[in-house]
């Protein structure tokens, strides 16, 4: 559950709890993200070597989310996941690998739906999308960047939620910074999932998201795609926060010898997605 710093009486705080028991990147031609090619340290997400008889989805448009997902860094192999604490998260051993030049910060506030919140608002923010980055609290009440960077700040009184003028007009980085760590507070999986659009498993495309609002509730971003020549199959990859609050990390697929890719067939076939850390039905994936 995440510390507030202010209690809203209507305002339900949705963070995600465990489910099973468990202990902005240079861009280069995507053409050149060979699936096959051995690396034994992958640098980043487009370089895990896709599944045998699988090649990664063609990402034409290098200015889209998609693009950034995939060309996410990855800091070494075996690295563990650190919480906000400093601390090794419990969830080490179910992490493929972690991404890197993602802060968590030092709060316990970048859980689960605010890890997806944050890389989404971090690829907006690259392409000065200022507009297009805006999020709805959980009480329904939307908190837009511009207003926060054109220097207005959030005004809780009991229920209502509203801006007030207090600073001057900032779109630096370290502004759009705390501008996160306040929809941090305030957002979650009840939140995103309304802002999110139900998807068929069988479409799934980079950037969809796994996600059941409430509380417990839980978001895993799907952060890259391969197929089958014929397309009857997909092969995925997901990355997710937890609580406390950790480094963003891929998770591994013990069922395929702990490789970090996943299968929309498989998933079909038990009539579930079961993942290391959560379990959701098959119809629980959402696209922004």
């Amino acid at each position: 559950m995440k510390a507030l710093h202010i209690i809203l009486t209507s305002l339900v705080v949705v963070s995600c709890a465990r489910a099973t028991d468990t202990t902005n990147q240079s861009a280069t031609n995507d053409t050149i993200e060979v699936s096959n090619k051995p690396i034994a340290d992958p640098t980043y997400v487009g370089e895990i070597i896709a599944p045998q008889g699988y090649e990664r989805v063609t990402i034409e448009d290098t200015t889209s989310f998609a693009y950034y997902l995939r060309r996410l860094p990855l800091k070494p192999l075996g690295t563990p996941v650190y919480t906000c604490y400093g601390d090794v998260s419990g969830l080490t051993d179910c992490a493929y690998a972690v991404i890197d030049g993602i802060d968590t910060g030092t709060e316990d506030i970048q859980q689960c739906a605010d890890a997806v919140i944050r890389l989404r608002a971090e690829w907006l923010y690259a392409h000065k999308r200022y507009d297009d980055i805006a999020f709805h609290f959980t009480n329904g009440w939307l908190c837009d960047y511009k207003h926060w960077a054109e220097g207005n700040r959030v005004s809780i009184k009991g229920n209502h939620t509203s801006w007030y003028q207090a600073a001057q007009r900032d779109y630096s980085y370290p502004t759009f910074r705390k501008y996160l760590n306040m929809v941090f507070n305030y957002a979650g999986t009840l939140s995103l999932s309304k802002e999110l659009k139900f998807v068929d498993l069988r479409d799934m495309e980079i950037g969809d998201v796994f996600i059941i609002g409430g509380s417990p509730g839980h978001a895993i971003i799907v952060i890259d795609v391969a197929e089958t020549p014929d397309k009857h199959d997909k092969a995925f990859v997901v990355a997710e926060s937890y609580m406390p609050a950790q480094d963003i990390h891929i998770l591994k697929n013990s069922g395929h010898n702990d490789k970090p890719w996943f299968f929309v067939n498989d998933f079909l076939e038990m009539q579930g997605c079961n993942f290391p850390t959560y379990w959701y039905s098959t119809d629980c994936l959402k696209r922004f």
